[in-house]
């Protein structure tokens, strides 16, 4: 029996057996340890995955981009809310620990959740509740265990972990609330179709783009076809070292092509396809993963509220929510939210014409529109403004003809 027989047979759970890994189904693939083949023939893991373009950029783009979004703490008031602007504001904004910023914290969570497919961080309070730091947890050396009570704890070697002490962040959660998917070993198919034809493209170009050939020829004895195929091929090497087209056969011989060369079986295409099949994977426009195939100056815009809509917005949604719940319990006036705005912000005319329209709809004061901007406020800049010639209905100038009035009569 295999590894995976072995850990296949652990992870069949009942009620008297609730133990389950964290990375039943990928970390202990993905990460490594695992045989994940795919189709193609090629062994997707998490560093192989990662080797592909398409994958590190989207990888890095998104987890980037949650990363460097402003985390701020709100509380409700009757009058709209307020921001919070010390305690939990400082640790969500600028540093989860001694030793880890926000930004560094979130970026590696998400990286963990678009390639393993969960992130795991531990919660320390202090004696009296107070949340004192976040520490990142390696997804792989953690088990998640579903108590009788549909509660749920992590364990980290002999250590556990409540679960209002964990936030977790899973990609995909499986039909026990418990395993989850990964994108990566989910997608090891069309993963590895791209890394086998990155890797083919490679070996076309390490042989001078010749493909594989059979070589024809009046042999005396299996040792002679040998020694004269190790010639070819030794040939073959030196011509393509030295950029030399022409190669001279024996009388009597002849090389035929067995294999297809790139151009036949249209790698090129086939590697764009790859990258749309990724993009899909991560609900991502493919112009982000640097694939300007269809990525046009006019619809560059709608490119980016396509990102922030269908891509970073579940993420924002569950990223808040998680913490939400984890921090401040139902209920609470608390609340964490991100600010997407700067992911929405247009070009210069589009944005000055949306700050016109709210300063004179009075949406926003001055002041409001110009933080947005980053410029300094205004005096007098703090009130909601409208135009004059706004009125409510009903309070307009009056301009009616009295009765008995004729036309061109003048009141005095």
């Amino acid at each position: 029996m295999g590894l995976f027989d072995r850990f296949r047979k652990t992870e069949k759970r009942n009620f008297e057996n609730p133990n389950a890994p964290v990375s039943a189904s990928d970390f202990m693939q993905v990460m490594g340890w695992g045989d994940l083949g795919s189709s193609s023939g090629v062994t997707v893991t998490t560093d192989t995955a990662l080797g592909v373009p398409a994958i590190w950029a989207a990888v890095n783009f998104i987890s980037g981009t949650i990363a460097g979004l402003p985390l701020n703490v709100y509380r409700k008031t009757d009058a709209g809310r307020d921001k919070v602007s010390n305690g939990l504001s400082g640790l969500l904004h600028d540093a989860v620990n001694e030793g880890m910023s926000s930004f560094e914290w979130r970026k590696f969570s998400f990286e963990q959740v678009l390639t393993g497919g969960r992130s795991v961080s531990y919660i320390e309070r202090s004696s009296t509740g107070e949340i004192k730091n976040i520490w990142a947890l390696d997804p792989s050396k953690v088990r998640v265990e579903m108590l009788m009570d549909g509660r749920k704890q992590y364990r980290v070697g002999s250590r556990i972990y409540t679960a209002n002490d964990v936030i977790d962040i899973p990609f995909m959660l499986k039909n026990d609330m418990v395993n989850h998917r990964g994108p990566i070993a989910t997608n090891r198919d069309a993963i590895g179709m791209a890394i086998a034809a990155s890797r083919y493209g490679s070996k076309a170009f390490q042989s001078g783009g010749i493909p594989p050939a059979v070589l024809q020829g009046p042999f005396q004895s299996g040792a002679a076809a040998n020694r004269a195929s190790e010639d070819i091929a030794n040939a073959t090497a030196k011509l393509a070292k030295e950029g030399r087209p022409i190669m001279a056969l024996p009388l009597g011989h002849e090389l035929k092509t067995i294999g297809l060369s790139p151009e036949n079986m249209q790698l090129i295409e086939l590697q764009r396809f790859s990258i749309e099949q990724i993009a899909r994977i991560y609900s991502l426009p493919p112009v982000f993963l640097q694939d300007l195939t269809h990525g046009t100056f006019s619809n560059t815009e709608q490119q980016d509220l396509h990102f922030v809509k269908h891509c970073v917005k579940r993420w924002v949604e569950q990223f808040e929510q998680e913490i939400n719940m984890k921090f401040f319990g139902r209920g609470s006036d608390f609340y964490v939210e991100f600010n997407v705005d700067g992911l929405l912000r247009g070009d210069l005319k589009t944005r000055m014409e949306a700050h016109a329209t709210s300063i004179q709809n009075a949406i926003r004061t001055p002041n409001e529109v110009r933080d947005i901007e980053n410029m300094p406020p205004m005096a007098n800049g703090d009130d909601l403004l409208i135009q004059g010639a706004t009125v409510p209905l009903g309070s307009q100038p009056q301009n009616v003809l009295s009765s008995g009035q004729q036309d061109g009569d003048t009141n005095v």
